[in-house]
């Protein structure tokens, strides 16, 4: 038994009885801080030592008469189960509804319907759940073992609590972490993600890399068609990346710093209070803060989420955020057709939020996701000092997935799209120019660029870019440094500014940029959603759902930008987006279903 945060107890002064405590557990109890990394060798020990007796403990939770008869009866139902070296642990495995333990049992028939019948009368006299009678019974259990075991000291305030009446202040809670992100993406974009990344990009990648691998290329006499594909296919799409490791290394530090001193549990705390209002709990936020860093552990995060309606639909949003990839082409845009606006990072972020909350409240209209969100409930832990050894590992972590990404998926597109790009449509190899307009990928580009034509991009290389860019949302960034005969892009390099001004305005550039932050996110994402889902008719869902909602506030953004910003004249797609914005709001004013109830039922059954 590990009594963890005993650092805590001794900073506030309180005294535990930590030997009354492990005798009336039945277990030695070692006091350890993990955080400080103190009584784990002794915890180590004992651990060994105990596992080395190689003999079982006895049971000291003792349930109420009713529950341990009920355990009883299990026991002896069965020879199978009499057999078993742990026959109370069996009996109780089963009262808690564990499959697996009763699939591992020869049980006859009549023998499943003897014990379910013993089950059953017990869940009727409790009025609950097997799993949930045994729950109560341990935690009343514990109680009575911890009761005058704890001396507390007359309550007072402690740090944290002094410090959460500001943070978590009904009416300075929202303004603190709106200034907490800004000021985090204005240090990402505008401080690492000025001169140190022009730095890195410019000298790191662009001279020292690039240029010397060019250079011996030139010296060894390398066919020009292979100093092409190494130097602008594979180095300008892997180098447009890695180009800006600097900026998304520095959100990860950001990230898990808030995560180790305990600020992102305040945040989810502070948006439950929002999410709440419309039809979403806190819990699904958790995994929308773990998808800031990558989509997939956010996805894979919603398995905390216990009812199924709130689980899928919390899947479908999660990647709404900007993840480390999309942190990319946000910078390339902060730096080149919105240069200087160094609100732009976080207004993506807040961005993606409102996209949850609305999507939140146009599928909780529907049937199939209606009903009231699951209480959420968390421990707010203490504030505490980063650990810099916590940080490092999360961030080396996140980076360097960030970076096998680059070496391994975006290395294979750079060369698909250097390959595309210099094949013409009549299947001759030809090393273009820098518009490739003859070449297969610009064929392929001109069929999908009238999809995207609506949404204010309609060129072939952004059309391109969008849709390699469903595999991953790097590969935006490197199709366009490959597409344009650039290599590696800076955020500020006039060549980046010359390309994006000559594909996009600021209407549309902000259309394509909000399209690539809410659409399908990547492949591995799509991965994800269907193991999560554990469904190809939800997991379509999801990226259907995706697919158009991200292409319905594209158009909006351009189709009412370009009149109201850009001046231009009002045509047949402006009367598209104003439709689409009528239903947008006949559906955040549409009374919920209420059919809530029974669909809540009927999902917990599935």
């Amino acid at each position: 038994l590990a009594f963890n945060r005993v650092d805590i107890l001794d900073r506030r002064g309180e005294k535990v009885n930590f030997k009354a405590i492990s005798k009336g557990m039945g277990c030695p109890g070692v006091e350890i801080s993990a955080l400080k990394n103190s009584g784990m060798d002794e915890l180590i020990e004992i651990a060994k030592r105990e596992a080395q007796k190689g003999i079982g403990m006895e049971h000291p939770v003792k349930y109420s008469a009713d529950l341990e008869g009920a355990i009883e009866e299990i026991s002896n139902a069965s020879s199978e189960i009499q057999n078993q070296f742990n026959r109370r642990g069996f009996a109780i495995k089963i009262i808690e509804g564990d499959e697996e333990t009763v699939d591992k049992l020869n049980l006859s028939q009549e023998e499943k319907a003897k014990i379910d019948g013993i089950v059953e009368k017990l869940e009727e006299d409790y009025d609950l759940e097997g799993e949930d009678i045994l729950a109560d019974e341990r935690y009343g259990f514990i109680d009575d073992v911890v009761r005058g075991n704890v001396e507390e000291k007359v309550h007072m305030l402690s740090t944290s609590d002094k410090i959460d009446r500001i943070v978590t202040n009904r009416f300075l809670a929202i303004p603190i972490f709106a200034a907490v992100m800004i000021a985090m993406y204005y240090i990402a974009l505008v401080i690492v993600g000025g001169t140190f990344n022009d730095w890195w990009n410019d000298v790191v990648i662009g001279e020292v890399v690039i240029g010397n691998v060019g250079a011996f290329l030139e010296t060894t006499a390398v066919a020009p068609w292979l100093q092409s594909l190494i130097v602008n296919g594979i180095l300008g799409g892997v180098g447009a990346v890695i180009g800006f490791l600097p900026l998304i290394i520095t959100v990860f530090i950001f990230i898990a710093v808030f995560e180790d001193i305990g600020y992102m549990s305040r945040v989810a705390f502070i948006l439950d209070r929002i999410f709440r209002r419309f039809g979403l709990s806190g819990k699904s936020f958790i995994p929308i803060l773990i998808g800031v860093g990558c989509s997939v552990p956010g996805i894979m995060a919603t398995r905390t989420i216990e009812n199924d309606n709130d689980r899928r639909m919390t899947i479908t949003v999660a990647s709404f955020m900007p993840c480390g990839a999309k942190t990319e082409i946000i910078a390339v845009f902060a730096g080149s057709i919105f240069t200087g606006k160094w609100w732009f990072g976080p207004l993506c972020y807040f961005i993606g939020i409102v996209a949850v909350i609305l999507s939140g409240i146009i599928l909780k209209k529907f049937d199939r996701f209606a009903g009231e969100p699951i209480p959420f409930v968390m421990e707010l832990p203490e504030y505490q000092p980063p650990n810099l050894k916590n940080v490092a590992k999360k961030v080396w972590d996140r980076s360097k997935a960030f970076v096998i990404k680059a070496g391994t998926v975006i290395f294979a597109a750079s060369v698909l799209v250097w390959i595309l790009q210099n094949i013409s449509t009549s299947g001759e190899f030809h090393e273009f120019a820098q518009d490739g307009t003859n070449s297969l990928l610009s064929a392929i580009g001109h069929v999908f660029a009238p999809f995207f034509g609506p949404l204010g991009f309609g060129n072939w290389i952004a059309a391109v870019a969008s849709m390699l860019g469903l595999v991953a949302k790097e590969i935006v960034v490197s199709t366009l440094g490959v597409l344009s005969g650039l290599g590696e892009i800076t955020a500020e390099d006039p060549s980046a500014m010359t390309l994006a001004s000559s594909l996009f305005t600021s209407v549309s550039g902000l259309s394509f940029l909000v399209f690539n932050q809410l659409t399908v996110p990547c492949f591995a994402a799509v991965g994800a959603i269907r193991q999560e889902m554990n469904s190809s008719k939800w997991t379509f869902f999801a990226i259907g759902y995706q697919l158009i909602f991200s292409y319905l506030i594209a158009l909006m953004i351009y189709q009412f930008g370009r009149v109201l910003v850009l001046g231009e004249a009002f045509n047949a797609m402006t009367g598209v987006a104003i439709a689409v914005l009528i239903f947008f709001i006949f559906m955040l004013v549409r009374p919920e279903s209420k059919k809530a109830d029974k669909n809540r039922d009927i999902a917990t059954e599935n």
